[in-house]
Formats: C-alpha cells, structure tokens, sequence
C-alpha cells in the first residue's frame, strides 16, 4: 500500500527528540540527495518545558526553499517522534505549547494517571515515566491548565501536526497512537477506554492512514518555499515505525529490526503479543498497516551519548584491541546509564573491575553493554529469524559483531544517516533501497558466553 502516483525526488521532514533533519530522495535510487540538520531544542520557560515549534518550522521552511530550487521535491513526507501530541485551538494554531515528554509531573497528577489509565491487557502500552505515555501528558495538561485546555478543539499527533501546518488538514495517524500512548487498543484497532474516561474523543482528529495524501501545500506557503506547482503532503509516520517500514515491504516474517536512534526500538515482526511483559520495557506498536508488532526497547542512543562524552575520543582499532582483555577479565557496565526504561528497571548504572581502566577499554565495555542490552530486548519479544540493525548503530561494527555472536542469528546492518527518513519517503512510492546491506553471521567470541553469564548475575 504505497502512492500510485510517481514522484521523481521526496522531501521528508525528520524530527527525532535530539535532531530534525530535511533529506530529499531519489525516487528511482532511494538515495538521499540533499540533507540539512539541526538540532531539538527544548524551551524550559512558559507553563512547562516544550519543543521549540517556531524554531523548528523556520529551519523546515528555510530547507525547503532551498531544496525547491536544488535539487528539487515534487512531494512531501513526514516522520517525527513519538510520545508526543498537538493540541490546537479553533483556528488550527497551538493551543498550548507542545510538551516536552520528559517533564516530570507532580506526584498527585501522576497517582492520578496511574488510577485511571486502562490496563495492559487493552492497550499494550506500559506505563512509562514523566510524559513517555501520551495520555498521561492530556491528563496532565487538562489537570495542570483546565482553563487553557478548554481552549483545546483539535488533538492530532505530532507528525501530523507538521502535516497540518503545510497543508491545513488535521489528521490523526495508527502508528503514532499506537506507540505506548495508552490511546489505542491494538486487537480492536480502535481508541482505548482512556479517550473517553478523559472525555476527549470529540477532540480528536479523524484517523488518516500513512499513506495518504492529505492535500497540497498550502498556497501562501507553498508561495514562501517558490514551489512551481502543486506538491502533495502525505499525512506522515512514527520514527521508528518508518525505520520499520522498508523491511516490511521487502523481507518475509519472522525477523527482527533494531531502529537505532536517541532509542534503541526493537521490532519482533511475525511475533504475537501474549508473552509481553510491561514491567519490562515491552509493548504493542502498530506498523504503517495498522498491525500489531511485539515492541522492546531501551535508550540506547541517549546512553552512548552520555558514555562517549564521559569517556572521550577513542580510535576503532584501539577499542576491538582491547575487547578480548576486557572480556576475559570481566570488566563490564550494568544497567541502566539513563534511567527510566528498559528491560532492567530500577536499575542504576554500576562498572564492574574498572579500576584504572582505559578509555579504549572502557568503550569496548559499553560496546558490550548495548550488544547485551539489545539481546536481552530481542529476547522479551521473542523475536526470530535474522536481526536487522538500521540508524547511528548499524555502523558500529564492533556492537554489530557482538549482537550477532550473543543472538547466534544474523545481523543485518543497512546503513545510511537515518532509516526513518528512508521508510516515510516510502509513504510516497520510493523503492525501498537495496544492495547496501552488510551482514555479520554469529561467530563465537572467546568466554563471551562466560562474560554474558557473569553479566547477568552481577545484574540480580
């Protein structure tokens, strides 16, 4: 279910939690052809923190003024986070700012959530911290400011919000409802209790799929960018359900895919959902199809940040030289670097015989620790068949070569600056790409297994 119409190049807003993007592609290549970054920011002052939205719609319109004249778009997509909403007043402007999904909430508003939210059963959602479950930010918001939220006469997700900017159509989208938002019910594909216990279904915008074109670009912005004719918005997807997407289109189930990112998203596609444990970091998501995929994850990205930063610079060659040292002496980085999620909660990060240890050496440990991190993930969704690895981490060779040995399966990098930019142009009809691939069948690493176990009961 792609656009049957053909467009020679797509551009793709991108807006992850750290970074937004523009990126055109090549429709026949699915090559990107221009790409242009900057980063999130989030504002600490007003009601609460919050995304700076006049920031980032600035940088969009500017990349795609330039991108109009070259190398030239005739469509648009769009990907952006998840955990987040729009909340628009009568005339389709913000109602309130868009808020910042790591904010914290007072802990009466927070019991409050707790009693009320529907149970796993229904939503396949956990409960996550601060604003991780969308509903938990509407309770908030609706609690915190009643008299601004009255205002409210518009709820759309946040891909969708961009969307509607360019195009002045409001929509709502599955994927984005469907990741952890305690919103939706994945068996009934169909809102969950919680929409009417906040009273918010007439709220709501109506459900477009992903696919569609929810119109074009509206004519005094599309006068502003310079477009030449009339260019299609299509209605835009979950990040790490677009990383998601190109293999659903191009591999047979059972696999695996590890959407890397600030998070670490695993899919178990051909998986079912009855063993998911929502103490643990698992979930539903819906793909672009509005199908239910067994979900894991941890933050990943966030916690290699956070350790290169404290550990500094260190050459490739240097960290594999130190692995098997590292290895065979137990030294080793538990859980959790950035807490708040994962397989491991509760869990505060702790080096093990560390002491004096160097920085390559150090690195090799995280290394471990995210190739660990990533199998056990892999492991609570009961996940089968080869392991795809897409984003920042399919080219870190070192993990890459490690998750295949813990897993014993292939793993597939496809590399490339980001996969989600890739699967929302999807959204538009370009060809999934192919002959990029690099793969690393398991290969027995020296008293890995031993270092695996001895990992885990450090751990209990």
């Amino acid at each position: 279910m792609t656009s049957s119409q053909s467009y020679a190049r797509i551009a793709v807003l991108d807006i992850g939690k750290t970074n937004a993007k523009v990126v055109v592609l090549d429709s026949a290549t699915g090559a990107e052809v221009a790409v242009v970054k900057t980063p999130n920011v989030v504002i600490k002052s007003g009601p609460y923190p919050h995304y700076d939205v006049d920031a980032l719609w600035a940088f969009a319109l500017d990349a795609l003024k330039r991108f109009a004249v070259s190398p030239g778009f005739d469509a648009i997509s769009i990907t952006t986070h998840g955990a987040s909403a729009a909340l628009l007043d009568a005339d389709g402007a913000l109602a309130m700012p868009v808020l910042d999904y790591e904010h914290e909430y007072p802990q009466e508003i927070i019991d409050a959530y707790t009693a009320m939210r529907p149970s796993f059963d229904e939503t396949y959602s956990p409960r996550q911290s601060m604003g991780l479950n969308i509903g938990a930010q509407l309770h908030y918001q609706q609690t915190a400011f009643p008299e601004t939220f009255a205002g409210v006469a518009t709820i759309v997700t946040y891909a969708q919000y961009w969307a509607a900017r360019l195009t002045g159509v409001a929509a709502n989208e599955v994927t984005s409802l469907g990741c952890h938002t305690d919103l939706w019910n994945p068996r009934a594909s169909s809102y969950s209790s919680l929409v009417d216990t906040l009273d918010i279904r007439p709220l709501m915008a109506p459900i477009r799929p992903a696919f569609d074109a929810l119109g074009p670009v509206l004519s005094e912005i599309a006068e502003e960018i310079g477009l030449p004719t009339s260019v299609p918005v299509f209605c835009g997807i979950h990040d790490s359900n677009a990383s998601l997407l190109p293999h659903l289109v191009s591999r047979q189930a059972p696999f695996a895919v590890v959407s890397t990112g600030t998070w670490v998203v695993n899919f178990g596609v051909g998986g079912d959902l009855d063993h998911l444990d929502p103490m643990r970091d698992t979930l539903a998501n819906i793909d672009a199809y509005g199908r239910a995929v067994p979900s894991s994850r941890f933050m990943g990205g966030r916690e290699f940040e956070i350790l290169s930063a404290e550990i500094g610079p260190v050459p490739i060659d240097d960290a594999v030289a130190a692995m098997p040292g590292v290895i065979e002496k137990g030294m080793m980085l538990l859980p959790n670097v950035a807490p708040g999620s994962g397989p491991f909660p509760g869990k505060e990060r702790r080096w093990v015989n560390a002491d004096a240890a160097s920085a390559a050496e150090r690195h090799a440990s995280a290394c471990l620790y995210l190739a660990l991190m990533t199998e056990a993930c892999l492991g609570l969704i009961g996940a089968g068949g080869p392991v795809v690895v897409e984003g920042p981490f399919s080219l870190n060779e070192t993990y890459l070569d490690l998750v295949a040995a813990l897993t014993g399966r292939d793993v597939i990098a496809v590399p490339g600056s980001t996969g989600t930019s890739a699967g929302a142009a999807l959204l538009a009809g370009i060809a999934p790409i192919a002959g990029k691939e690099k793969h690393f069948p398991p290969r027995e690493i020296l008293h890995l297994a031993e270092y695996r176990r001895r990992w885990y009961v450090a751990l209990a």
